[in-house]
């Protein structure tokens, strides 16, 4: 078949034939018609709306499973409902197939705006932050500097977990004695003062020194402040000037601690003490230091004219620093036990006399001993007095040799008839110079001795008569104190 054949076979059924050579069916130029339609208008792709611009929606996506009916085979591309091919300048090349979605969305479509403007903001918000933040620091910074507060000093400093004193320490010593002590205020007849005490008991009776309740007299108050801080009023149960020592009592007071009573029979020079008390009403004071010397024949007082405010004691003597207002306050052990009642100190005033007064210390301390000074207590609570050992003699207090001499200047008798050393055969004019082998150089040191003995006990006294020395058994009477 020639040419002419095929195209006019070729040929669409009502077209006219094409011409020689020419093939209906090609390409025409860019922008010149096709051979059975006018070229369509030129467009232009829509240009993407700015960030912010609404965009209507898109037909929705019909969910899954809906049924979507069919309209039929689409029509192939480039050909016309008609059944003609028609051109499309902007279709895909015929075979080419579709690209498939993307998962990221185009640029500049409804989400990049968006994505690049939130990042944005975070962005903006941090530099925000951040700036004002080195503002306030260096504000801050600045103001430190300049009023020295980096250049002030830091030293270092341990950290101590609180933990209870160690057993047998001044600090234990302290804990477990201090809620016993108690500080007296005392007041009448004219004057007052204050002394210390410490608990004897749980029901309410309170050791001290006579000394110091002798202001209140008939008609004074005492009042008694304990550790806690609180206060009541006492009575005076007893005392007895010639031992110094006084018992009162708190009624209707609960919580009291009684201290234990040691054994100062068992002291040795050189033992470690506490003594606590009010030094010049300084309440709580604690203080310490060592045994000096036991039965140091000691006489205090001495203030009145009769003499009945003198006490004699064979004292315990330490360097714990006692002062005005320690009167009465406990003398105890490395185990908290007491041992003495501290009662006077050895004056710096140039006198030589053992004070109970206003005078400091000057590390003389003397007190009582507690075996002593529990005897007169337990005296004082069950029948309201005391009473001490006597040898029924007159002493020369004028002798001025070594010893002490019987002997009266008033016109009485030297010894008492009937009584303990006119029994063991004391006459007037003999001189006394120990008891029970210990020495004694005045009168006033060998009533300390007696006294330190009890009523009935049997001791040996050394006697010289005459130029020749005696040794005389007496047994100790017993005499009442005031």
């Amino acid at each position: 078949m020639g040419t002419a054949a095929m195209d006019k076979a070729n040929s669409a059924p009502g077209q006219p034939e094409s011409r020689p050579g020419h093939d209906p069916y090609g390409t025409p130029p860019y922008g010149q018609p096709g051979p059975w339609a006018p070229a369509p208008p030129v467009q232009r792709p829509q240009p993407t709306p700015p960030g912010g611009t609404h965009v209507p929606p898109m037909s929705p996506t019909p969910p899954g499973g809906t049924h979507v009916p069919q309209a039929g085979p689409p029509p192939q591309h480039g050909t016309p409902s008609g059944g003609a091919p028609r051109y499309d300048p902007w279709a895909a090349p015929a075979g080419s197939a579709a690209p498939p979605p993307s998962d990221h969305p185009a640029p500049g479509g409804p989400e990049g705006p968006r994505g690049r403007q939130g990042g944005g903001r975070l962005i903006a918000g941090a530099a925000a932050i951040a700036l004002v933040a080195g503002l306030i620091g260096g504000g801050v910074g600045s103001y430190l500097e300049r009023h020295g507060t980096f250049s002030d000093v830091r030293l270092p400093q341990t950290v101590t977990e609180g933990a209870p004193a160690p057993e047998g320490s001044i600090a234990g010593i302290a804990q477990t004695v201090l809620p016993g002590v108690v500080t007296l205020h005392v007041s009448g007849s004219g004057e007052a003062g204050s002394g210390t005490g410490f608990v004897l008991d749980d029901e309410g009776h309170i050791l001290t020194n006579a000394h110091v309740v002798r202001p209140a007299g008939q008609g004074g108050a005492i009042e008694v402040t304990f550790s806690s801080g609180d206060s009541a009023r006492a009575e005076v149960v007893g005392q007895d000037t010639g031992y110094d020592l006084a018992v009162v009592k708190v009624d209707g007071f609960s919580g009291l601690s009684p201290l234990t009573l040691g054994d100062s029979d068992a002291v040795r020079v050189g033992d470690p003490v506490v003594a606590i008390g009010a030094p010049f009403e300084l309440a709580g004071t604690v203080t310490s230091g060592i045994i000096s010397a036991t039965e140091r024949p000691i006489t205090a007082g001495g203030a009145e004219a009769d003499g009945s405010d003198i006490s004699y004691v064979n004292a315990l003597q330490t360097d714990a620093p006692i002062n005005p207002g320690n009167s009465g306050g406990p003398l105890v052990d490395i185990n908290g036990r007491v041992i003495g009642v501290n009662s006077a100190i050895r004056t710096a005033d140039g006198g030589g006399g053992l004070d109970p007064g206003q005078s400091g210390s000057v590390g003389l301390g003397f007190a009582i001993p507690v075996n002593q000074a529990k005897d007169v207590a337990e005296q004082l609570i069950n029948t309201g007095r005391a009473t001490y050992p006597v040898i029924g003699v007159t002493l020369d207090t004028g002798y001025l040799g070594d010893g002490a001499r019987v002997g009266s200047s008033g016109g009485g008798p030297a010894v008492v008839p009937g009584g303990p050393a006119d029994d063991a055969g004391l006459a007037d004019g003999d001189v006394i110079t120990a008891v029970d082998g210990e020495r004694v150089r005045s009168s006033d040191e060998l009533i300390v001795r007696i006294r330190s003995y009890r009523p009935g006990d049997r001791l040996e006294l050394t006697v010289e008569r005459s130029g020749d020395e005696l040794e005389l058994a007496v047994t100790l009477g017993e005499s009442s104190g005031e």
